[in-house]
Formats: structure tokens, C-alpha cells, sequence
């Protein structure tokens, strides 16, 4: 995880140096803060309701999840929030969002970009088109914000909060 997130921000920052691509601006803003607060807590719910009604997803999502959480402990969680959702959002929303012109278009490509980086394996395709839906959602949180706070919080709170309670359940399975 920490490796990924080095290399995401190293490609992010040679695309910002060689590319003549400015980063989507960003600032501290209170209000764009709760939005993203509000935002990631939308995503969490609504893969919630994926992963409890969608049988595809769940075994998708659990695998992912095992690979990625089980040697995590509880306080280890923490980093996995901040990492990708600095990393993640510096260069999907942050550098490739402009670099394809802050549009529907780049939303898509940024978005389908997103979720291949979440496929493991030929199982993980519905957790693959659940991440490309996110990063739908973040792109144009990205766009209709003008501010990359929004995508970046949401994408904390949402791992923060969907990996906490996966840790818990698979904790509890195991009592």
C-alpha cells in the first residue's frame, strides 16, 4: 500500500514536471470539506448496499479486501485511508482530470483508469466497475467543486469507514 501510494504520487509529480500539466487546484474550505465529509459517507452507504444485495460484489469485494486488510491491524487502517486517498486523488483527479481537459471525457478515462487499479485478479471485475462508478463520483465531485478537498476526504472517509467495518466483521466471525 505504501509502495503504490510512493510510486502514484512519484507518477503523478513527473507528469506535473514533463507533461505542461497544471494540478487541479485545491484549498482548505470548510464547506468543501463537509462536502467531502457527506460525499464519502454516500459512497460508503451505497457500497454498502452493493456488497448486502449484490452477491457478484461482495465476493469480489471481500477478496479484494482480504488481500489488502487482513494483515492490517485496527490502527494500520488509518494509513490506508490517507495513502490512496492522497495518491489516488493527486493523480486521478488532481493531474490526469486536467491533463484531459476537466471534462466528461476525462472524467471517464480517469475513472476507468481508477478502477483497473483496483483489479487483482479475473474475479475482481464487479469491484473493478464499483471503483470506476467511485471514480465517476469523485471526478465530478473534483469538477463541480474546482477544488480537489472534496475527492480526496470523501476517498478518506470511504476507505476509512468501509475498511474499519469489514476489519470488525471479520473479527467478529472469527469469536
Amino acid at each position: 500500500m505504501g509502495v503504490t501510494a510512493i510510486i502514484l504520487w512519484i507518477v503523478s509529480k513527473i507528469c506535473l514536471q514533463f507533461a505542461n500539466v497544471s494540478l487541479l487546484s485545491w484549498g482548505w474550505n470548510d464547506q468543501d470539506f463537509v462536502v467531502g465529509i457527506i460525499l464519502g459517507l454516500l459512497i460508503t452507504v451505497l457500497s454498502g448496499v452493493a456488497y448486502r444485495f449484490n452477491s457478484a460484489y461482495r465476493r469480489s469485494a471481500d477478496y479484494y479486501l482480504e488481500i489488502v486488510l487482513k494483515p492490517l491491524a485496527l490502527p494500520d487502517l488509518i494509513w490506508l485511508g490517507l495513502l490512496p486517498g492522497l495518491s489516488e486523488e493527486l493523480l486521478f483527479r488532481g493531474v490526469l482530470l486536467p491533463a484531459l481537459g476537466t471534462n466528461h471525457f476525462a472524467v471517464i478515462i480517469s475513472s476507468v483508469c481508477f478502477g483497473v487499479l483496483h483489479l487483482s485478479g479475473p474475479q475482481q471485475w464487479p469491484y473493478v466497475i464499483w471503483a470506476t462508478i467511485v471514480g465517476f463520483i469523485l471526478g465530478y465531485s473534483a469538477i463541480i467543486s474546482g477544488n480537489l478537498l472534496v475527492p480526496i476526504v470523501a476517498h478518506i472517509v470511504t476507505n476509512l469507514i468501509s475498511s474499519y467495518l469489514w476489519k470488525i466483521k471479520q473479527l467478529s466471525v472469527k469469536i
